[in-house]
């Protein structure tokens, strides 16, 4: 791993970034991701009596329930907590609410606009510490995505990944499961709505096959998968709806670009979804479409998250 992570004996397993684990351990997840859902029903809890603090700054539909069942259906409980909730929204630091946690809970879960508050927290925690999601990555989504790719088409390594649209935090952490999954990833973006810079030279320090530019054929193009997310984020300001709509709308995942991938190509979308902006309703809807089995594997790749940082 990376100096991202400590290695002091008894340290917190934190999950913040991808690219601070290695490709074996990153595999050793996907493959107990695959394990956990292949025996769901085994009845076996090995997080009995653990307890996972789930702090929500950004609202959550998927992250949340995902998290909640995935504790629960490994013997633990989740604690649920909001912004409005707690001191942290009232001027209480990262830090103190950081140790006051790690002295209720085993774990915790931070969705936050910051990644600085998420780095800041594990810090300051005896415990660990997972991203649910920051305005700067999405770690766990793309474990999902992973896990969905190889039930659909086998090992990703290898194959072509295509991302059309906003090179945002969900891109930022492709770009790093690019480098650690050794698959090739081809992103097409508007210009002014490129990923971060900080990220492109990452990769290209890690030798992944990442390339950028602004031509969404030239992206798909025999890509096994298309990926996109929406036009305006949550992090984003309402008054930038029209700028990029704008910048976006030759950016829709139609099924004519669909067409240009290779033969069997998926489609995958974090979700949630706006037909008719940057995914076609006949693409998200139609058959090579894995929306929803790559929802559900947010459970069965946080359970192996869980698994590995509390157990």
């Amino acid at each position: 791993m990376s100096a991202a992570i400590d290695l002091r004996a008894g340290a917190p397993r934190h999950f913040l970034d991808l690219r601070d684990f290695s490709a074996a351990e990153l595999r050793g997840l996907i493959e107990s991701a695959a394990t956990l859902k292949r025996t769901r029903r085994n009845g076996k809890k090995p997080l009995t009596g653990k307890t996972l603090a789930m702090i929500f700054e950004k609202p959550s539909t998927r992250t949340r329930v995902s998290f909640e069942v995935a504790i629960r259906e490994l013997g633990g409980e989740a604690v649920v907590l909001s912004s409005r909730e707690m001191q942290l929204g009232r001027g209480e630091t990262i830090a103190d609410t950081a140790q006051v946690l790690s002295r209720f809970a085993d774990g915790i879960m931070l969705r936050t606009d910051s990644a600085q508050k998420l780095h800041e927290l594990a810090r300051h925690a005896n415990v660990p510490v997972i991203n649910g999601l920051t305005d700067l990555s999405h770690p766990c989504q793309i474990m999902a995505d992973i896990l969905t790719f190889e039930e659909h088409r086998g090992p990703i390594a290898g194959q072509k990944i295509a991302w059309v649209g906003d090179g945002n935090n969900v891109a930022a952490s492709f770009i790093e499961a690019a480098a650690r999954f050794n698959f090739t990833l081809h992103l097409a973006c508007p210009a002014g709505y490129w990923p971060r810079a900080e990220v492109l030279e990452w990769a290209k320090a890690e030798g992944a096959d990442v390339e950028v530019g602004i031509d969404p054929e030239a992206a798909v193009e025999g890509a096994a998968c298309v990926v996109t997310d929406t036009w305006l984020s949550m992090s984003d300001s309402p008054d930038q709806a029209a700028a990029r709509e704008a910048a976006f709308a030759p950016y829709q995942v139609t099924q004519e670009l669909m067409a240009l991938a290779a033969p069997n190509a998926i489609f995958q979308h974090c979700l949630p979804a706006h037909r008719g902006e940057e995914v076609a309703a006949e693409v998200i809807d139609g058959p090579a479409s894995v929306v929803f089995d790559e929802a559900e594997n947010r459970l069965h790749a946080q359970k192996a998250i869980l698994a590995w940082s509390l157990g």
